[in-house]
């Protein structure tokens, strides 16, 4: 069975360009260096599975041209991870249902807060419809597809990455447990977050990133949740040990389960 995994978005929670900023990486012309808030999609067994949903998530999926969403995963609940909610309007439209939305207790509590119009006892017509599962760390199927959430800190904020098939998928983290790399061997595919080359508070620097790159030995790892100040694409890309690399927007990476 084939997985596929795209990049929808590779950025930090500004995205590149940043706001006003004159730096070469803001104001490069290379595609590469142009970066929409972190997201993935897994499509696998004819199920879509997107994890996290960002302010850009209604552009990524007019790009990707994507045509269902059957299931949402969430990591946590910091904007840029949970602001394009709103747009999976069109898919409970299309499809007359609401999308499963799984994330831990926590997070949902948060999703009710931020869109209470949704939740509340009087509907307005045509708000998103979405069914909130609540999940830990347990293993648990979206029908026959098997996701094993890895649990990992944003600093003191706990964060869920998960695992589907071969292909294991982190951001948002500067730690993970040691009892978490039992999850991640036999990887063919590692997706972490790395900010910058200089340290950060919450998340992995490049160093940081490629040393748990190298501990995990996946057969490739790619990088993403990545700022500005990490430098351009092509000249960090030149830096990376082999078999490592900066992941772009609209990358597919294919994989077998």
């Amino acid at each position: 069975m084939e997985v596929v995994l795209t990049f929808l978005g590779t950025g930090t929670s500004q995205g590149i360009p940043v706001i006003a900023c004159e730096c070469e990486v803001c104001q490069s012309t290379d595609s590469y260096d142009k970066r929409l808030r972190s997201s993935v999609m897994f499509e696998v067994d004819g199920m879509v599975i997107v994890v996290d949903t960002g302010p850009d998530f209604r552009q990524q999926m007019l790009r990707e041209k994507v045509k269902k969403v059957d299931a949402i995963l969430l990591t946590h609940e910091h904007k840029d991870h949970i602001a394009g909610l709103d747009d999976i309007r069109s898919f409970n439209w299309i499809y007359k249902k609401p999308i499963d939305v799984y994330a831990e207790s926590r997070v949902l509590k948060a999703i009710q807060q931020e869109y209470a119009y949704v939740f509340a006892e009087e509907k307005y017509p045509g708000i998103p419809q979405m069914t909130l599962r609540a999940i830990d760390e347990a293993p648990f199927f979206i029908s026959n597809i098997k996701i094993i959430p890895i649990r990992a800190l944003h600093y003191k904020l706990p964060v869920l990455g998960f695992r589907i098939g071969n292909i294991a998928y982190i951001t948002d983290a500067n730690y993970i447990p040691e009892k978490e790399f039992n999850k991640l061997t036999d990887l063919d595919v590692l997706v972490i977050n790395a900010l910058r080359k200089r340290k950060h508070i919450s998340h992995f620097s490049l160093a940081e990133a490629i040393n748990v790159a190298n501990k995990i030995a996946a057969k490739q790892t790619y990088f993403t949740h990545i700022g500005h100040l990490m430098g351009m694409h092509n000249h960090v890309s030149n830096e990376l040990p082999p078999n490592i690399y900066l992941a772009y927007d609209g990358l597919k990476v294919r994989t077998k389960i």
